[in-house]
């Protein structure tokens, strides 16, 4: 299925922080990507979005050097990750879903001990985030909170002056008021520095707020690609009571163009009838009787976007 485009200004030649062409990963006869494409410009904040086992970690250790291509290529400022990967990891600052670190050091030894491996380490930037994040640098690791190594992990990515900062599901298994305080504290230290962002998560509310374009991956594809406001306004979902539906029936005649139907599944009692506009949904449109527009979540467009793909 080709991707979901929206339009955007076009993409000039060297500037981009990330790119994947057609990449493919194959673990024996399991496919986990399938041909992922996307491009990731310099300064912007990236939601790569999908459901938990889609691939995005697998494209993100790919990324990283971590794991080897099956086939196609895949670009850091320009230059394939098989020149150097070691250079492009060191301007990288990179956040897992799960942290490990070991138990026994503290943020001050972990510091001392992370800085030789980047030539652009900020010491002074560490210890002020340290005290932003309000870490007890002197206390050992091992008795931090899951939130509390989440700030350490990017403590430490950003001490590195990152080009690009990658994260990797970063608030899973986080309360909603610290998700909510690491990801204030991602936008805006991010910002400050100028830096790219790469956000893979399959929560929607994480990228709603602090993302400029997103990519969706099912099947180990891109299956939409670009800003979140155009996609938004594409989709629509229009209900009706079960027993006032003909099957076959739409809503009502449209004059903004032939709709694709997305979905169309009964729930709770209603049919719902979840349509996509290439020209944008129409406005106060004229519905047959006993149909009505419902209000959608960019979760709902997500999951109607997935779906479609499945």
């Amino acid at each position: 299925m080709n991707p979901i485009t929206a339009e955007s200004a076009p993409v000039e030649s060297g500037v981009s922080a990330i790119r994947l062409e057609n990449v493919c990963k194959r673990y024996g006869s399991l496919d986990v990507l399938t041909g992922l494409t996307l491009e990731v410009k310099r300064g912007e904040v990236y939601g790569f979005l999908g459901r938990n086992g889609a691939g995005k970690s697998t494209a993100i250790r790919m990324i990283m050097g971590i794991t080897k291509l099956s086939s196609g290529s895949i670009y850091l400022f320009g230059e394939s990750i098989t020149s150097n990967v070691v250079e492009a990891r060191q301007r990288i600052g990179y956040v897992a879903q799960e942290q490990h670190f070991y138990p026994w050091m503290t943020p001050s030894a972990l510091g001392k001990f992370v800085r030789g491996f980047y030539p652009r380490w900020s010491q002074q930037r560490f210890t002020s985030l340290i005290d932003l994040f309000e870490l007890p640098s002197n206390r050992k690791i091992g008795g931090f909170s899951g939130g509390m190594k989440a700030k350490l992990a990017l403590t430490t990515a950003l001490a590195t002056s990152p080009e690009c900062l990658i994260l990797d599901e970063p608030t899973a298994g986080m309360d909603p008021v610290a998700r909510r305080e690491f990801l204030d504290l991602v936008s805006e230290q991010a910002r400050n520095a100028d830096t790219t962002i790469f956000f893979s998560t399959h929560l929607i509310d994480d990228i709603e707020a602090i993302a400029d374009r997103i990519g969706i991956v099912e099947s180990g594809k891109t299956v939409y690609e670009g800003a979140l406001e155009p996609l938004s306004n594409s989709i629509v979902t229009y209900s009706i009571d079960e027993s006032l539906y003909q099957p076959g029936s739409v809503p009502g005649e449209f004059v903004n163009g032939a709709a694709n139907i997305m979905q169309n599944v009964l729930r709770h009692g209603r049919q719902l009838l979840v349509m996509q506009f290439p020209y944008g949904v129409p406005q106060n449109p004229v519905l047959d009787y006993g149909w009505v527009q419902e209000n959608m979540t960019l979760e709902d467009v997500f999951i109607a976007v997935v779906a479609k793909s499945s």
